[in-house]
């Protein structure tokens, strides 16, 4: 009985998973853990936590992926407004960790709004536009820009550069999904680089130091370039096919910073070399191209505004991570996804993994 029971609930909560990209995501986690085991130097705690936050990571991917397009829709702007005012509290009576305001105490848990933003944001805009489908203006575009440029602004003060890039990304994916002409996006990059000039002398020190370091990284290489050059020393040293599942010396030997969280991919590029760099950039671009596809037979605007935009979010954490660890882009701690060890936003990720399930499996059932 009690085994037929759980028979039936497995089958319940799995329902509405796509089995592709579902696959393609556990094999993903899978080199997570083996590369993140090396990394670690084969601890077996921190395994065991990375353990815990995929098991509760794959929950949170059940739990949204059995809800409904339409409920989502529904939740989309109270989300935003919570995930907006939570943001203000931050800001006015925020807990200061290393230099950084970027956590809310509740009393019965410190919380990180940001993380509430990087769902609430394509929801937020994928849900306005849907309603104006009909007849969208250039007030709505401005509107829309609005609200994407106050919480990016409240982030990017606390300062958290990287997860306001982020969110920034999320929400312009709508805009340019949704019809943004090419005219006006040039515009504003051309805006952009001229008030370059101006924006540069209100940044911290610390994030014009990560620009500098970016242009020339032996300028202080035992300081603020050290990340960089260590992270390209290890990716060249792993030749053709790498030296290894963990001969890694740079990560071995302490070299590396960070090596399990935001510069994991150049430990994987040390011990795999060329070759595991490409297969795992191509399996990254099949679960690109599988969200894609979703996106694209999505019932609704709402649902391929959205499909889009988690999608190709994805694909900006994947390409911010390797670009900061080539040395083609500065170090925003950006994580690699379901590859780095971390929590909070691989649960994040597996949320928005689980509403593209839901777009894609809910479309089937309605129209059956």
């Amino acid at each position: 009985m009690i085994k037929h029971l759980l028979s039936r609930w497995i089958q319940h909560i799995t329902k509405h998973l796509d089995q592709t990209l579902f696959g393609m995501l556990l094999l993903l986690m899978l080199i997570g853990l083996i590369v993140l085991y090396s990394a670690s130097g084969q601890s077996a705690g921190l395994m065991a936590k990375q353990g815990l936050n995929l098991l509760i990571a794959f929950s949170c991917m059940c739990l949204f992926a059995n809800i409904s397009p339409q409920r989502l829709e529904i939740a989309a702007l109270p989300l935003y407004v919570l995930g907006l005012l939570l943001l203000v509290g931050v800001t006015l009576v925020g807990e200061t960790s290393h230099g950084a305001r970027r956590w809310l105490n509740l009393g019965v848990a410190t919380i990180q709004p940001s993380e509430i933003m990087k769902l609430a944001m394509p929801l937020m805009l994928a849900w306005y536009f849907a309603k104006r489908e009909d007849a969208i203006r250039w007030s709505d575009y401005l509107l829309a820009a609005v609200l994407l440029i106050l919480p990016v602004g409240l982030i990017a003060k606390q300062p958290d550069l990287g997860t306001a890039l982020l969110i920034g990304a999320s929400g312009f994916y709508v805009l340019f999904f949704v019809g943004l002409s090419w005219r006006f996006m040039l515009g504003i990059g051309l805006t952009i680089a001229a008030a370059i000039p101006f924006v540069w002398p209100m940044l911290h020190d610390y994030q014009r130091k990560r620009v500098l370091i970016l242009l020339d990284p032996s300028q202080d290489p035992l300081g603020a370039g050290y990340h960089t050059i260590q992270a390209m020393i290890a990716m060249g040293s792993g030749g053709l096919a790498g030296k290894g599942w963990l001969n890694g010396t740079q990560s071995r030997l302490d070299f590396l910073p960070e090596r399990h969280t935001d510069f994991i991919f150049a430990v994987f590029g040390e011990e795999f070399g060329l070759l595991g760099v490409v297969l795992l950039a191509l399996l990254f671009l099949l679960i690109i191209g599988r969200g894609m596809i979703i996106a694209a037979n999505a019932q609704n605007l709402f649902g391929r505004l959205l499909a889009s935009s988690i999608t190709l979010t994805f694909f900006t954490y994947a390409f911010v991570n390797m670009g900061m660890v080539c040395g083609i882009l500065p170090v925003v701690g950006v994580p690699l996804p379901l590859i780095s060890y971390g929590g909070t936003s691989l649960v994040t990720l597996m949320i928005g993994f689980g509403i593209l399930m839901s777009i894609q499996t809910h479309k089937k059932l309605v129209s059956s």
